[in-house]
């Protein structure tokens, strides 16, 4: 048998065709990438994602059936310089039943499984896999930063969406400006967030650990940089941090730093370097009776004291409780355990935090945050203070 030979230049579209094949699968390779929906870690992403895949698989059988029979037809009926034209035909009712019969099967048998998924994910679950009823979460979109407030425990928090794994999550959400789009890519689809209108999301997190989302809407300058984090938290995890919100929310009333986990008792002297500004005395505060004994370091004492002479409070609130009326910036409670900063846009360390109140319209151009200029010494005592907002 004579086996058909291919030039070398007709290779040249395969092997092209092969990369691209390649190339596209390598990109579809969820398992690494954190914001991929092709990992789901929730029974939402679940959903949807089994639908995608039982897409994919029919959609394969497809093609490879036409092009099957498109290569075979390449081949089997190729012609030949010396061949005479071929007969001219027009009109096939056999042909024309059968290329519209198959795709209207195909549609159908892809139209089941889509509209039971469609009708799985319109409506919220009255009650959770772990047997609660599904936890209330007020979302409201900003240029350019999310807004958190939990109305059952009493607590609003920013970029930072804790939720405990296993409870579903029932999502209220609006818009305090113009329309963004929230999108948590391994917990849930895309929903539109408008201002005066509240749309609905719900998810439960069946695997803990810190997962990514976006703001999948241009809504403006810094659109690209509208981030947060959703913390799949185990139920202690959960509760541990619900305490921490208030009781940071009481300490917050008493205008006393909260303390380290192993306070120093002693109280510091304001260390003294060469060639920089010494360290305000400590301010006085109003301690209650529980936490009078507690010392406060100088530098947590100064930060404290620019945090309210420095304008700070006239847009953020170190308070977890919900809702603070007249904050136009992100709540700070909790800001000093917080795995980013900005928005999601960096990374929650010293060095970022400084470089952030030195100089925020460098870092995310346009953002709402008017501070202003502080020497370094400053910087370094905000820093100590809002690193005590754990």
């Amino acid at each position: 048998m004579r086996l058909l030979r291919v030039p070398r230049w007709r290779k040249l579209p395969l092997g092209l065709l092969a990369v691209l094949a390649v190339v596209t699968l390598a990109g579809c390779t969820g398992g690494t990438h954190p914001q991929s929906t092709l990992a789901p870690k929730g029974d939402y992403a679940e959903m949807v994602d089994g639908l995608f895949m039982k897409t994919v698989y029919l959609a394969t059988i497809v093609f490879v059936l036409v092009e099957g029979a498109l290569l075979w037809a390449i081949f089997k009926f190729r012609g030949k310089p010396t061949d005479p034209a071929p007969e001219q035909t027009h009109g096939n009712t056999m042909v024309e039943i059968v290329w519209t019969v198959i795709p209207a099967v195909v549609l159908a048998i892809v139209a089941v499984p889509t509209v039971k998924t469609i009708f799985a994910t319109a409506k919220v679950p009255t009650v959770s896999a772990d047997g609660q009823v599904p936890l209330k979460v007020e979302v409201i979109g900003h240029q350019w930063w999310w807004e958190f407030r939990y109305p059952e425990l009493g607590i609003t928090t920013a970029n930072e969406l804790h939720v405990p794994v296993g409870r579903t999550i029932d999502l209220r959400m609006k818009s305090f400006d113009v329309i963004h789009s929230f999108w948590i890519p391994q917990f849930a689809g895309k929903r539109d967030v408008f201002p005066n209108r509240e749309t609905r999301l719900w998810f439960t997190a069946k695997v803990g650990g810190a997962y990514p989302g976006a703001c999948a809407e241009f809504c403006g300058l810094q659109h690209g940089r509208m981030d947060f984090y959703v913390m799949a938290d185990s139920p202690e995890e959960f509760a541990t941090w619900k305490n921490n919100r208030l009781a940071d929310t009481m300490l917050a009333a008493t205008g006393l730093p909260k303390p380290a986990p192993k306070p120093d008792t002693t109280v510091k002297a304001p260390a003294v370097k060469t060639g920089a500004a010494a360290p305000a005395a400590p301010v006085a505060v109003a301690m209650g009776p529980a936490v009078a004994d507690t010392a406060m370091d100088p530098q947590v004492a100064e930060g404290m004291k620019l945090f309210s002479t420095k304008g700070c409070m006239g847009c953020h609130t170190s308070s977890a409780m919900t809702p603070m009326k007249g904050m136009v910036g992100p709540n700070l409670s909790g800001i000093g355990s917080r795995k980013m900063i900005a928005a999601g846009w960096l990374p929650n360390t010293d060095d970022n935090l400084k470089r952030w109140l030195h100089d925020p319209q460098a870092v995310k151009s346009g953002v709402g945050m008017i501070i202003p200029k502080l020497t370094d010494v400053e910087v370094n005592a905000l820093v100590a203070y809002l690193r005590t907002k754990r």
